[in-house]
């Protein structure tokens, strides 16, 4: 039998600063992972907040609506002339129900209110968390770069990226 040799082109040389890279590479990939999980957990609370600021909305404009018709009744009352004890004590009711509604009036518009501020704070992190996300997946392929061109700039650009990333998503904790 024939012997097979097998020749390889590279020795099996230590590579220190690639070893170094590879550390950069993983460290960024976990701070990448953290930042994307807290980006969308950030743009699914504020879908969460403007779909219940559109339910505030919602139950407010109902309420107007309600309150328009008791005017309406009313009006109604009024025009054809009804007079009565049943008539009077319709009035007395759509009395009592247009104070109701209009009591919940400045309620129901500040929780509206505040539903949709908190659905845009949520948006101002989440976009940080976005930029962040951005400049850390660059970080991380700038760092990857040196394994294919042996440049020290790679890694070097790399870490500028996910140092600015790492930032811009922090501040985004603290809007």
């Amino acid at each position: 039998m024939a012997e097979l040799e097998i020749h390889h082109e590279t020795g099996h040389e230590d590579d220190p600063t690639g070893k170094k890279v590879g550390v950069l590479a993983a460290v960024l990939a976990v701070a990448l992972a953290v930042v994307t999980i807290a980006s969308h957990r950030t743009h699914t609370a504020a879908i969460i907040h403007k779909s219940n600021a559109n339910d505030a909305w919602s139950y407010y404009q109902a309420n107007r609506i309600k309150y328009h018709n008791l005017e309406l009744g009313e009006s109604l009352l009024a025009a054809i002339g009804v007079q009565g004890q049943g008539a009077e004590k319709m009035r007395v009711d759509y009395a009592a129900q247009k104070k109701k509604y209009e009591g919940q009036k400045e309620e129901l518009q500040e929780k509206a209110r505040k539903f949709e501020e908190s659905s845009e704070l949520a948006e101002h992190r989440a976009l940080r968390f976005d930029i962040g996300e951005g400049l850390l997946e660059i970080g991380l392929v700038l760092s990857s770069l040196y394994f294919i061109a042996r440049k020290i700039m790679f890694p070097v650009l790399g870490i500028l990226a996910g140092i600015a990333g790492a930032a811009i998503a922090i501040t985004g904790l603290l809007v």
